[in-house]
């Protein structure tokens, strides 16, 4: 198996940070009865899928040996609230502009997982 590592020790940590608070995330929302309000849907499942690709995009940097933590960083925070501001935009204008959202982010998230699995095998 040929893995190609940034020298840096800050990417594992960033990456296992993320990988811990995801983890524990998923175990509180299942387990708490927080009901998520039928308006607010559409941001979360943008804004998630913007963390998710954020992530993988991370991962796919960190197995190619160039990953920087301000690019991860301002990546994830600027996807994620662009992803927001979209569906906001479309909302107030009666467009589902989300969808442009969604297929970026879906397509990307898969080109990712690709580039991992390829790394990995």
């Amino acid at each position: 198996m040929r893995l190609a590592r940034s020298g840096s020790s800050e990417a594992i940590w960033l990456v296992g940070a993320v990988a811990v608070f995801a983890v524990l995330g998923i175990v509180f929302g299942l387990n708490l009865p927080v009901q998520i309000p039928a308006g607010y849907a559409r941001y979360t499942a943008v804004m998630i899928l913007a963390a998710l690709d954020s992530v993988l995009g991370a991962i796919k940097a960190w197995l190619n040996g160039n990953f920087e933590n301000k690019v991860f960083l301002s990546g994830f925070l600027v996807n994620t609230l662009l992803a927001g501001g979209l569906t906001y935009l479309g909302d107030k204008l009666g467009v589902e502009l989300y969808f442009a959202a969604i297929v970026a982010f879906g397509v990307r998230i898969f080109d990712n997982i690709a580039v991992i699995r390829r790394h990995l095998l």
